[in-house]
């Protein structure tokens, strides 16, 4: 192993450790969450896509001064910060339903705010990696944190549905909760010191929102990867709102069934993330984010064409393969945003591309839980199989189309 892996970096490992809890106790959540709404509270399709929306609209409200506060604050405070307020809110669900008085407007309310918290923490995360390893291994690091999120994919839903089956859905969430404190310990730990960012006391929120914007729509190449980012993430929202409620009710699968199903289907992820790396140095970095997506979204057609039976394996299958194209995409088109951003418009721009992209999930959500009840949950995954594999024409009829590799240095702004 190299010795400027990253590996060897002592805070890198604190980030890392503190974003595996992390992803463990959210993945978790969000199997153990959308179960105790459908079995516990017997949500409608529709309540399932309020849930579902609730969870990430805040993007929509408040993803873009987020960015502007993000680039005035030290973000690993921030961060830590955020983790300890998402614990605190995930902690009083149990809490509830030990009282007997938990509803679907406490899970609604509850989702909104943790999602608040998450805007902050996810806008700040992304900033903070340039700052801590440098440029130069953010490939590395991004492939790194992506194995971690593809393990927490595969081993959270199982652990949410097992937890679910053996203690109750209410008390399952508590794993969520201790997910976010581990993190918020990690983070203690680091040792970095973050420089304080420069603050202007006659710095006005609108210009500084619009210059973040302007410089993420400037770009050609990152206007097609966010155009392709947000196409996808709205179907992925409808599939969110019925996802579970196509196991559990159409397929007739147990709790833990549907976790295992669920888990079965992040094995792909992993791959993508071990394998990133090697693949974007191999057929180049652009190739990555349209090539390896043209080869593996396809497959998310075979989803709604799972059934009882052995046709049950057709749902991870899918799962798998396009998890994997996803994760490749993903650590490919991330590191480019990183690299190719100045320091001090990071926040704003990564809050810009979440705005957009993000902000596309509550109204997926909320178009899923419509379709479900109007033409059935199967009739809503082809629309949204059909969706998400669209989504790749932004990226594969652009100009990244035509190259190997993209810029690997900040672009010049004035």
């Amino acid at each position: 192993m190299r010795r400027d892996s990253l590996f060897f970096h002592a805070d890198f490992r604190r980030l890392w450790a503190g974003d595996t809890a992390s992803q463990v106790g959210a993945f978790a959540g969000h199997t153990v969450i959308p179960l105790l709404a459908a079995t516990v509270l017997a949500a409608t399709p529709f309540e399932m896509g309020l849930l579902t929306a609730a969870e990430t609209i805040a993007f929509l409200i408040i993803g873009l001064p987020a960015g502007v506060w993000v680039d005035r604050m030290r973000r690993r405070v921030l961060m830590l910060r955020a983790d300890v307020v998402r614990a605190a809110l995930l902690f009083s669900i149990p809490l509830a339903w030990w009282a007997g008085i938990l509803s679907l407007t406490q899970l609604v309310i509850v989702a909104t705010l943790v999602g608040v918290a998450t805007v902050f923490f996810d806008v700040a995360y992304q900033s903070y990696l340039p700052s801590l390893v440098g440029r130069e291994h953010l490939l590395e690091g991004n492939a790194k944190l992506q194995a971690s999120q593809s393990v927490a994919f595969l081993t959270g839903p199982g652990i949410g549905g097992g937890l679910v089956q053996l203690a109750g859905a209410a008390n399952a969430v508590l794993m969520t909760g201790m997910g976010f404190l581990t993190s918020a310990l990690c983070l203690l730990r680091i040792r970095t010191v973050e420089e304080i960012p420069e603050h202007h006391e006659d710095a006005k929120l609108l210009p500084q929102i619009v210059e973040g914007l302007r410089f993420v729509f400037t770009d050609a190449a990152l206007r097609s990867i966010v155009a392709c980012t947000a196409t996808a993430n709205l179907f992925n929202g409808a599939f969110t709102a019925v996802e579970i409620l196509f196991l559990h009710r159409e397929l007739g699968l147990s709790p833990a069934v549907v976790g295992v199903v669920l888990a079965t289907g992040g094995v792909g992820g992993i791959i993508g993330a071990i394998l990133a790396g090697r693949i974007t140095r191999r057929i180049g970095q652009a190739r990555s984010i349209w090539f390896v997506p043209l080869l593996t979204w396809p497959f998310q057609l075979l989803l709604p064409l799972a059934a009882p039976g052995w046709r049950i394996v057709l749902f991870p299958a899918a799962l798998a393969i396009a998890g994997f194209g996803i994760i490749v995409y993903n650590v490919a088109q991330v590191s480019y945003r990183q690299a190719v951003c100045p320091d001090r418009l990071l926040g704003r721009m990564n809050a810009s591309v979440r705005f957009v992209v993000w902000g596309m999930l509550p109204l997926g959500g909320l178009i899923g839980g419509v379709l479900g009840e109007a033409i059935g949950i199967r009739g809503t995954l082809w629309f949204v199989a059909v969706g998400e594999t669209a989504a790749l024409l932004w990226v594969v009829f652009s100009p990244i189309r035509k190259l190997r590799d993209l810029p690997k240095e900040p672009i010049a702004v004035g």
